[in-house]
């Protein structure tokens, strides 16, 4: 795949997004969408002009909210964005549900991922004793030990110990060690070697768990499947580490201006950030 740098030269941005997307509008796409950095800032706010073109889009094309975030914490964003027909792939992929305003919530959950933590969990809690935990389950709930709490869970977790937090079936599992850098704590991970599982670590020293072999990607090539949806037709914006996959997947990937290097170099174009609007400038040109 090329690389690109970020700019903050819009023309420029759209000469480099018409490059690689152009033809696309065209087509019948499944268009896979990161929730935070790429559709809502950090602070999770959208702005106006990314609400107006993501409800066209998703009139347009087969839009997937992909996203790290649990169902309860994804369906906000999805109710925000005025979204009531497609999917949502929750959990780094452990969990997808398809959008229907005839359904009770006005969504269904259609496939899940399940895996058993208990291996995983005993192997960090020897290099890592001082962690929190967290597991969310197939229902949308979440258990952690004392005091572990976080909104990205979308509900409040029901505190456990850890030993009963091993023997329960998980679609993903948080891990959090408020006092380690990103760095130190790949590190510890990798000294512990946790193996069976998926994982990946984000902004902080914060390693989301899930089973073998699932991913953003993975849920995102069963829809595209589901849906006879060609593999060129497949786009992806995103801007996190938990995004490779699904970057690397895409006929076309699309990596957020504020993006870290490593998540740029696989993506076939960049765009300009999350505070300029740069995800609007992709679904523009994919609507033509």
């Amino acid at each position: 795949m090329t690389t690109s740098a970020a700019t903050t030269d819009r023309e420029a941005t759209r000469a480099r997004l018409h490059e690689h997307l152009d033809g696309l509008a065209d087509q019948r796409l499944l268009i896979g969408l990161d929730v935070d950095g790429t559709l809502v800032d950090h602070d999770g706010v959208m702005s106006p002009e990314m609400h107006e073109v993501l409800q066209r889009t998703a009139e347009a094309h087969t839009v997937v909210i992909a996203t790290g975030r649990s169902l309860g914490a994804t369906l906000p964003i999805v109710e925000v964005a005025g979204v009531t027909r497609g999917y949502a792939v929750c959990s780094n992929g452990a969990v997808t549900v398809e959008m229907d305003p005839e359904a009770e919530g006005g969504y269904r959950i259609i496939d899940t991922q399940i895996f058993q933590p208990g291996h995983a969990l005993a192997t960090l809690r020897e290099v890592a004793p001082d962690a929190h935990y967290a597991v969310e389950m197939a229902d949308g709930t979440f258990r952690s030990t004392t005091g572990f709490q976080d909104s990205s869970f979308g509900v409040e977790a029901i505190e456990s110990d850890l030993d009963d937090l091993m023997g329960l079936e998980a679609v993903r599992v948080v891990v959090h060690v408020p006092d380690l850098t990103p760095q130190e704590f790949s590190k510890v991970i990798a000294e512990s070697g946790v193996h069976g599982v998926e994982y990946s670590i984000g902004w902080t020293a914060w390693l989301d768990m899930a089973a073998p072999g699932i991913s953003k990607a993975s849920a995102l090539e069963a829809l595209r499947e589901k849906l006879e949806i060609d593999g060129a037709h497949t786009v992806a914006v995103g801007d996190g580490f938990n995004d490779v996959e699904m970057l690397t997947w895409a006929g076309a990937g699309v990596a957020m201006g504020q993006a870290p290097q490593g998540v740029k170099d696989v993506a076939d174009v960049v765009t300009d950030s999350i505070y300029e609007d740069g995800t609007v400038l992709v679904l523009e040109k994919l609507l033509g």
